[in-house]
């Protein structure tokens, strides 16, 4: 088996398979024990069902989120969550995986081509290398020109600018760790038009911070250096100055990737089968759930010596998308779409909406672990809880709105 890709969704897979006595190598343009830059994030409960909290680095318990307009003490208020989030200690998640692969051969390289055959996959590398196997699974991520996917029209993106570092005071309270705070009165009223952003942070220890000005979703994505202009305005309304960039974080990826079609003889895995949730854009939670199902899979039907690269991708799909997931996926990729055409004063009231439903309710949502007859019930008990101008929008979608010329 040859995976492609060093990040995380090719190191979870590469070690779920070898776990199982499967021969894997892989291929990736980057020492696969390299620092990966950016942050991951994922809620407690969800590690505890797999019995990895020891890879979290920070816990919060004081976790809230801000749907109001803000410059009052009632727009001010936090709806508080009750419930545990974590950051990932990045190096401990890496060497998870790679402490589960001992064994693997990882090739530094990147495949140009690939080729099926009927009994073995040749891929092509740029240095000139061609390797062999009986299957081949993409988590390059979704960026990946091997794998084939429908153009559905444009691909919305989660873009994010942060920064961990220290501030002049403390951009929120002292052990709080903020999912969204939407409060816009540190906007220009022009700005206010544009696509809405939200202000992600936690407080790290030691007086070190990270705060992250986030777009849930939009297609293009919206440009660095509007969502950096606009967490100094934020951090400028409140006072705050930066005194210490430690590190700064670039995020951007796809929020609403049409499912590969599943019929390839090429199997894919992570960002390149579409597995970042449309609802919240997380993504490391599928990895560490489903990977040990599709590494089941592949590994007994490995053990079949008459089956070749076109029947062992068939049943990988199978098992990574089977039709429960891909209903559930369209339901959220459906959301995603009326959201997007809400303004920012919608959309707030959407998320109050939204996190007023039970704790299990929208946990569930948002880590896609609700069968789909109880997600169906809770979208519409959504509904029934929405204003009518919310219901409008969900239903007939919000009224479209222009291309924004962003304001520098």
């Amino acid at each position: 088996m040859l995976v492609l890709g060093g990040g995380p969704a090719a190191l979870c897979i590469a070690s779920e398979l070898h776990q199982r006595g499967v021969v894997v190598e892989g291929i990736a343009p980057d020492p696969v024990d390299a620092a990966w830059p950016n942050t991951y994030g994922i809620w407690v409960d969800e590690l505890k069902a797999l019995d990895l909290e020891h890879l979290i680095e920070h816990r919060w318990s004081d976790t809230v989120s801000y749907f109001g307009a803000g410059g009052s003490e009632a727009a001010d208020q936090p709806l508080v969550h009750g419930i545990d989030y974590g950051l990932f200690d990045r190096a401990a998640l890496q060497n998870h995986w790679l402490q589960r692969a001992l064994g693997v051969v990882w090739h530094q390289d990147t495949a140009d081509h690939l080729e099926v055959g009927a009994d073995h996959t040749l891929v092509t590398c740029a240095s000139g290398e061609v390797r062999k196997a009986r299957a081949v699974i993409d988590a390059s991520g979704a960026g990946s020109s091997h794998i084939r996917r429908p153009d559905q029209g444009p691909v919305a993106g989660q873009a994010a600018y942060g920064v961990v570092g220290r501030f002049s005071e403390a951009p929120i309270s002292s052990g709080r760790f903020v999912l969204m705070d939407y409060r816009c009165n540190h906007l220009s009223e022009m700005q206010r038009l544009e696509p809405p952003t939200f202000l992600y942070a936690m407080d790290l220890g030691d007086g070190v911070f990270f705060v992250e000005e986030t777009s849930l979703a939009w297609a293009p994505g919206v440009p660095y250096d509007v969502l950096k202009q606009r967490l100094q305005q934020r951090l400028d309304q409140r006072g705050v100055q930066i005194t210490e960039v430690i590190h700064e974080e670039f995020c951007l990826f796809p929020m609403n990737l049409p499912l590969p079609d599943r019929s390839q003889p090429v199997l894919a895995f992570g960002g390149a089968a579409s597995m970042v949730h449309p609802a919240s854009g997380y993504m490391v939670g599928a990895l560490l759930r489903r990977g040990s199902r599709l590494a089941d899979a592949l590994a007994a039907a490995l053990a079949d010596p008459s089956l070749g690269s076109v029947d062992l991708a068939r049943r990988g799909w199978q098992a990574l998308w089977p039709m429960e997931l891909v209903l559930r996926h369209q339901l959220y990729q459906f959301g995603l779409g009326r959201l997007m055409g809400f303004n920012e004063q919608l959309l707030r009231r959407h998320f109050a909406t939204f996190f007023s439903l039970p704790r299990e309710d929208w946990f569930g949502f948002l880590t896609n672990t609700l069968p789909l007859p109880r997600l169906m019930a809770v979208m519409l008990r959504l509904f029934a809880l929405s204003p009518w101008e919310l219901r409008r929008g969900l239903v007939l979608g919000a009224e479209k709105r222009q291309e924004p010329g962003f304001r520098r």
